[in-house]
């Protein structure tokens, strides 16, 4: 499985290597919110959470579908505006990038993991068509009220919502993001120097080969290759690519590609300490363990209960299942330990333990959330 970028026509300078302030904003976020995806942040983290104004802590959660999972597109809106457009190299620059996404496109990036449409394809919009609307807003239900509340508020005002969140990223900026940002954009603006550098002397290759082991180029069929648990295809075309580097979102390697968009990969430099393990689990706990991860259709629902909580009935449209199927499956990751169960109003939710998967390897753990 694998996201591939094709890279046909592709010019040298439409290559580019550069941090976005932004983008390291919203995986701040997602550390604060799914703090087992980074146990070398924990104390971050902590430090962050305990001096947060309770007011702002609560406004995270109106809208923190948005980065819990991993996090938008909307927190890379320069792959979205036309014409080759950089990130800025302060938030307000990115910012006010934001600001240049059409409606639609903002809408799309917002629902993109509460609503699970079709991420690589065009198709009809919720702003314009009744069923995709009524479908959107059924499938934030199923996710909890706030998510619910937050959809029904985008889709009837989307400048009103655009312009909640950009408040919400400035106060988070003054609260603890200028001070992070502070200690981690030097050395992002020299990883990508770094990077161009060996862009403009060994090419394509060598680079993204220096990226990630997981990032290789198919040159013979001119195309790049981004190992995932997941499926994906885009082009670059006439918009480029760009090559975000990040110190808080190691293990994610992302690749935005969306339709449309300028493909993005957003990838992890450095790496934090590891947190000290728990106890062993028993022999029995480890087979049981391990055997229930090496099912591949268990491992694919792994990747998508690594980053948020599911229902039955959305893991079963994912993967083109029925819900018994799902169920059985579910059965055999809770027998084993693996995942968490919790009910949300009439709705079940069923999320990895990202502790206990850790336990039994970080570089399985690192491949469920690349």
């Amino acid at each position: 499985m694998s996201v591939r970028i094709d890279i046909g026509g592709l010019r040298p300078e439409r290559i580019a290597f550069v941090p976005s302030p932004l983008a390291e904003l919203g995986m701040a976020l997602h550390a604060l919110a799914e703090p087992g995806h980074h146990p070398g942040l924990r104390g971050w983290a902590a430090g962050v959470g305990a001096a947060l104004d309770p007011h702002l802590a609560d406004r995270m959660c109106e809208a923190d579908f948005l980065w819990r999972t991993t996090f938008s597109d909307l927190f890379l809106p320069a792959a979205g505006v036309p014409g080759g457009a950089l990130p800025g190299g302060t938030l307000a620059e990115d910012l006010d990038l934001l600001d240049k996404l059409t409606d639609e496109q903002f809408v799309d990036a917002a629902l993109e993991f509460t609503c699970v449409p079709a991420y690589g394809s065009a198709g009809p919009h919720a702003l314009t068509d009744p069923g995709v609307r009524r479908r959107a807003v059924e499938l934030a239900a199923s996710r909890g009220p706030r998510q619910a509340l937050f959809t029904e508020r985008l889709l009837a005002d989307p400048p009103g919502v655009r312009a909640w969140l950009r408040q919400f990223l400035e106060d988070c900026d003054e609260a603890f993001f200028t001070e992070t940002w502070s200690r981690l954009r030097h050395p992002l603006a020299a990883e990508a120097r770094h990077r161009t550098a060996l862009l403009h002397r060994g090419g394509l290759a060598e680079a993204l080969s220096s990226v990630s082991s997981a990032v290789t180029l198919d040159e013979a069929r001119g195309h790049i290759v981004v190992d995932k648990l997941t499926e994906g295809h885009t082009v670059t075309a006439d918009r480029g690519l760009l090559l975000v580097p990040t110190s808080l979102g190691r293990p994610h390697l992302m690749v935005l590609h969306r339709h449309r968009w300028r493909p993005v990969l957003h990838y992890p430099v450095g790496a934090p300490d590891l947190a000290a393990p728990a106890a062993p689990p028993s022999v029995e706990q480890l087979t049981l363990r391990m055997t229930a991860l090496s099912h591949p259709v268990r491992m694919r629902m792994c990747r998508h209960l690594a980053r948020s909580a599911y229902t039955t009935g959305e893991l079963a449209r994912v993967h083109g299942m029925t819900a018994p199927e799902i169920s059985r499956h579910l059965g055999v990751l809770k027998k084993a330990g693996l995942i968490t169960t919790r009910r949300r109003g009439r709705y079940v939710l069923h999320q990895l333990d990202a502790g206990v998967v850790a336990r039994l390897g970080g570089d399985f753990l690192e491949g469920l959330l690349r």
